[in-house]
C-alpha cells in the first residue's frame, strides 16, 4: 500500500543579517511544525554569527539550536539546495531587496517583527526583545502550520500567509531600498 502521508514541506526563512529572528522563526517551526515542514533561515548579508541572545531565549524557552548557523540566502538558491515550499521575509529590509530566484516558485509573504538585535535598554530590556520576537513567531507559526495546505488553492493560500504577517507584532517593508 502506498505511503498516504502528505510530504515535507520546506519552509525558508529571510532576514538580512540572518542572526535573530529568522534564526529564531527557524527553530520554532522546527520544534512546531510536528513533523511536517523543513525549517532553514537565511540572509541576504549574513552576520556570520547567530546573536549570543537569541540562542540564550532559545535553549531558555527549550528549542532546539543544534546547526543553527548564520549563512546566505544563496546556499538556498543553487541548483542542489532544498526547493522551497514557502519563503517568508521577516524583517522589512529584506522585503524590499531583490532576492534569488528560488528554484520551484515557493508561495512567499512578508511576516516582518522588529529587529530584537538592535533593541536598547537595561540586559532584560534589550533580552525581552527578544522574547517578545519568540512570543510572536510562537503565535504565527501554529497558525501557518494548522492551514489546510493540499486544499486551499495558491491565491487563498498566499491571502492567508500575508494575513498571518498582518498580525499582532507586524512591521511594514521598506519601499526605500535600493
Amino acid at each position: 500500500m502506498p505511503d498516504q502521508s502528505p510530504r515535507v514541506l520546506n519552509v525558508l526563512f529571510l532576514c538580512t543579517g540572518n542572526s535573530a529572528r529568522s534564526i529564531i522563526a527557524e527553530s520554532v517551526l522546527r520544534q512546531d511544525g510536528g513533523g511536517r515542514f523543513r525549517a532553514f533561515s537565511a540572509g541576504s548579508q549574513p552576520q556570520g554569527e547567530v546573536h549570543p541572545t537569541a540562542l540564550r531565549v532559545l535553549e531558555n524557552f527549550h528549542y532546539p539550536t543544534d546547526g543553527l548557523r548564520s549563512k546566505s540566502w544563496d546556499e538556498f538558491a543553487g541548483a542542489d539546495a532544498p526547493v522551497m515550499d514557502f519563503v517568508f521575509t521577516v524583517c522589512d529590509q529584506a522585503a524590499g531587496e531583490t532576492c534569488p530566484l528560488w528554484p520551484g516558485q515557493p508561495i512567499s509573504a512578508h511576516w516582518g517583527v522588529p529587529d530584537p538585535a538592535v533593541a536598547t535598554g537595561t540586559g532584560l530590556e534589550r533580552e525581552m526583545a527578544f522574547i517578545d520576537t519568540l512570543r510572536i513567531m510562537k503565535n504565527r507559526i501554529p497558525v501557518f502550520t494548522a492551514l489546510p495546505m493540499t486544499t486551499l488553492n495558491r491565491a487563498s493560500l498566499t491571502t492567508r500567509l500575508r494575513e498571518i504577517g498582518q498580525s499582532e507584532g507586524a512591521t511594514q517593508p521598506r519601499t526605500d531600498v535600493a
